[in-house]
């Protein structure tokens, strides 16, 4: 038997009466998102992401009647496209937030926050839903007002104002009977998740994957070095991307906002049962890896793990920072069943 890669954006086979789509996490090529829209319009479908793979699936062949692939054929698990349901929940200002709530048997739940500009459709947020499913634990993931399919208008700061939304879900969710267990941001999500853990003080289990612990660096490289000059006088600043064109609009208020937002306070006040973790990658070409390490200086209950060579993204890197994500998530889960014993 020959190896074979599934070298197109999907290949389609019978299984028992289902069809199946395999899909590379690490895909160049085609993103791993595209298995998702197959997932939502096909009848009796399967999902298998292979973790790490790129397009060719240079490292991770299958071969037929291969364990990996009788595994896959025989499965009865519930797919985790299969088991989406798309929620609204409305925030304390009105607006809807639209999320998809990843169903398991298990009763525990983990919120995913996404970033700067990002959506809950992101590879990082996409990647760990399917991790956190495949270990029988149910996740959320939900756009910020603003941001995908949620109402509201984008705002440059806002920090404060997510930490709401994601208040806002917390407390939806709990009254559907499904506390989330523990709740994960990524980027902007990262300090997201650190303020709400500084504020309201009910869910004992956090991490933080490549946040910045100093609000007051990295707006020059959007903003330009004279941004505070412009936007004191024209009272907002344009961002425009490589072609020339607006992205998005930065105004005083909302920089204000930022610049407001002290991440080295609101640590502080984080409760010492709270569980931290701090992932950040050593090549993260956004966010300094130094900005992890005065995490862990200041947050009372906290882990650090740093991935070698990872970017902000995590492009390479995403198994691995599944991995740690999910070792830590267990761990505190298994902690809490044993206290609650």
């Amino acid at each position: 038997m020959f190896p074979f890669p599934f070298s197109c954006i999907v290949r389609m086979t019978k299984l028992i009466g289902h069809s199946v789509t395999v899909h590379g996490s690490a895909d160049e090529a085609v993103p791993v998102e595209d298995a998702f829209e197959f997932s939502k319009i096909i009848a009796n479908h399967k999902l298998h992401v292979i973790e790490g793979a790129n397009h060719c699936y240079t490292s991770h062949h299958l071969i037929p009647n291969s364990p990996e692939l009788c595994r896959l054929q025989r499965s009865k698990q519930k797919f985790l496209v299969g088991q989406q349901q798309k929620i609204i929940v409305p925030n304390k200002h009105g607006e809807k937030l639209v999320g998809l709530l990843h169903e398991t048997s298990s009763p525990d739940l983990v919120i995913l926050c996404h970033g700067f500009r990002s959506t809950k459709e992101s590879s990082v947020m996409v990647n760990l839903a399917v991790a956190l499913e495949n270990e029988g634990i149910g996740s959320f993931r939900f756009d910020f007002a603003g941001n995908g399919e949620s109402e509201g208008t984008f705002q440059y700061g806002n920090y404060r104002r997510e930490a709401d939304d994601l208040h806002s879900v917390v407390e939806y969710l709990s009254r559907e009977k499904r506390a989330p267990s523990a709740i994960l941001g990524h980027s902007k999500g990262g300090d997201d998740v650190l303020l709400y853990a500084s504020t309201y003080h009910d869910i004992c289990t956090v991490v933080n994957v490549s946040g910045r612990y100093d609000l007051k660096k990295g707006i020059e490289e959007r903003l330009g070095k004279d941004y505070m000059e412009v936007i004191k006088k024209e009272g907002f600043i344009d961002v425009k991307n490589k072609s020339g064109a607006v992205s998005y609009c930065v105004t005083e208020d909302s920089l204000m906002d930022r610049l407001s937002t002290d991440m080295h306070e609101s640590c502080l006040q984080i409760d010492k049962e709270c569980r931290v973790l701090t992932i950040h990658g050593t090549a993260d070409e956004i966010i300094p890896v130094e900005d992890a390490l005065e995490f862990a200086k200041i947050i009372p209950n906290h882990k650090l793990h740093l991935i070698e060579g990872a970017n902000h993204s995590y492009t390479s890197h995403q198994a691995e920072l599944a991995s740690v994500v999910l070792d830590f998530i267990k761990a505190a889960l298994q902690q809490d069943k044993a206290t609650s014993n």
